[in-house]
């Protein structure tokens, strides 16, 4: 059963969403407290090395994931949309500014079920930017896709899922 995340807006198309900033920690549970403390709000997903916090303000997606091994504490930028139909609307301007993009749908990647576009963008973490939606919180299956963000690099590594997710 697919479910919508109903987080960031109504579903319908809006164009509301969320900036998402993923973060490599060296220690999830202390990072988990810290960003709790901070922020005031506890995790609305966590799972062994991954925990993500819903902001509401600041409107943001926090994503950690256990990675000490990371050569930068920035994992990847996002952001998370309201709905597919907003996914495909993002990709539509992409289309039409002429910026190089790829789409996933319906892909299992970081605990979640997700439509997705990455858009190439310069100076950024995996070289894109991603813009997505959640279909289902609770994935039936541990399999990942091999979407950008789940992607192993050439050290077997996967940058922004970390080791947590099952191998591609």
């Amino acid at each position: 059963m697919t479910t919508t995340d109903t987080s960031t807006g109504s579903g319908t198309g809006t164009g509301t969403g969320r900036v998402q900033l993923a973060l490599n920690v060296r220690d999830i549970e202390a990072a988990t407290r810290f960003y709790a403390d901070m922020f005031g709000v506890q995790p609305a997903k966590q799972r062994p090395g991954y925990a993500n916090f819903v902001v509401s303000d600041p409107p943001l997606k926090l994503v950690l994931f256990e990675n000490p091994g990371a050569e930068s504490a920035l994992n990847h930028l996002g952001v998370e949309m309201a709905s597919s139909d907003d996914v495909v609307a993002a990709t539509r301007r992409f289309t039409d500014a002429g910026l190089a993009h790829t789409t996933a749908e319906v892909d299992t990647c970081c605990h979640a079920v997700q439509d997705k576009a990455w858009v190439e963008a310069p100076d950024v973490p995996l070289g894109a930017w991603e813009f997505y939606t959640v279909l289902d919180q609770e994935p039936a299956t541990g399999e990942t896709s091999t979407s950008t963000c789940c992607a192993k690099d050439s050290e077997g590594d996967t940058p922004c899922c970390a080791g947590n997710v099952a191998s591609v």
